[in-house]
């Protein structure tokens, strides 16, 4: 167990992941703060570690049919099926706010081929205040979403050919709906990937039992919010252990708990998704508690939380 002693008033919160230097490990998680100004009337958008944007496409994207998001009892079914305004737009009227924020910029992208991530990679790198590129390859609510995140030799050859056309962290974006998660982990870390990301949604379905009909226009969709919470620090734990790289650890984060469990887990760096829709200004109330929980705890800095999980006196079948 790593040492979490020796305390100050001001711990540091600092932390890097990628080469990415942030002033504290709470980021926002791809999909949930749109292109982060709609965010500015509620909270201090220069006090967060990172902004990761929605998805980008190679062109604009108008999305699924409603209804695209469902309330479940803990957590939400969304099926937006990444409408964004495309790359070039993005270039050219969201990017140049997001340069004057402070925060590093992490661009997630999707594609439905290798050569339009490619292509994607290409054009963001040359990119004043592009800090990083997130690959989705785990989107279970867009046709074909999901082949690459789910096979291993598909993800492996993604990143490989990604790798080659830029020089900018890669950090691809796990899915949850696999059998070993831990050998998706490795063939990305074999790949050249610099950092990992997970988990994104479930795939989950909502039946109206009064029509017999499917509550989202899409019939499924992806399943975020407290439910995931458990499963989404369990997998956290195991790809920690599979690689040595750094990870961004997300699903059902409502709470300063919540982030620090999946720090002393393995992650390096949280991100807030579903909690923006309830409180959009989460992400600092988080930061605030994590800040909280290191002078309370008198733990100097955020980095000696990471994976510092105690598993002594655990059962040897359940420690691995």
């Amino acid at each position: 167990m790593k040492s979490v002693v020796g305390g100050t008033k001001r711990p540091d919160l600092r932390v890097t992941v990628a080469g990415i230097p942030m002033q504290n490990p709470v980021v926002t998680a791809s999909g949930t703060f749109g292109y982060a100004q709609e965010f500015e009337p509620f909270l201090d958008l220069s006090r967060l570690g990172a902004i990761v944007v929605k998805t980008i496409t190679l062109h604009p994207r108008a999305g699924n049919p409603p209804v695209r998001i469902v309330e479940t009892p803990a957590g939400m079914l969304n099926a937006i099926g990444l409408q964004n305004v495309g790359v070039q737009a993005f270039v050219e009227e969201k990017l140049p706010y997001l340069r004057t924020l402070g925060p590093p910029v992490i661009v997630n992208i999707a594609g439905e081929s290798i050569e339009d991530y490619v292509e994607l990679a290409k054009r963001l790198s040359d990119q004043e205040g592009v800090s990083g590129i997130e690959l989705n390859i785990s989107c279970p609510n867009v046709a074909d979403g999901l082949i690459f995140g789910c096979n291993a030799v598909l993800a492996n050859k993604l990143v490989a050919c990604v790798r080659q056309v830029t020089s900018l962290p890669l950090i691809p974006k796990l899915s949850p709906n696999v059998t070993d998660v831990a050998e998706i982990a490795r063939a990305l870390a074999d790949a050249g990937a610099d950092a990992i990301s997970l988990i994104n949604t479930l795939m989950g379905m909502a039946i109206d039992v009064r029509t017999r009909r499917p509550k989202l226009g899409n019939v499924t969709g992806g399943l975020s919010g407290p439910a995931i919470r458990p499963i989404a620090v369990r997998m956290v734990w195991e790809v920690a252990r599979a690689v040595k790289l750094p990870l961004i650890g997300m699903g059902g984060i409502m709470t300063a708990d919540d982030a620090l469990e999946f720090l002393i887990a393995g992650a390096t760096v949280v991100a807030v998704g579903t909690a923006n829709f309830t409180s959009p200004s989460s992400t600092e109330r988080i930061i605030d508690g994590i800040r909280a929980y290191l002078v309370s705890h008198k733990v100097s800095r955020v980095t000696d939380l990471i994976g510092s999980l105690d598993l002594s006196g655990t059962p040897r079948e359940v420690a691995g």
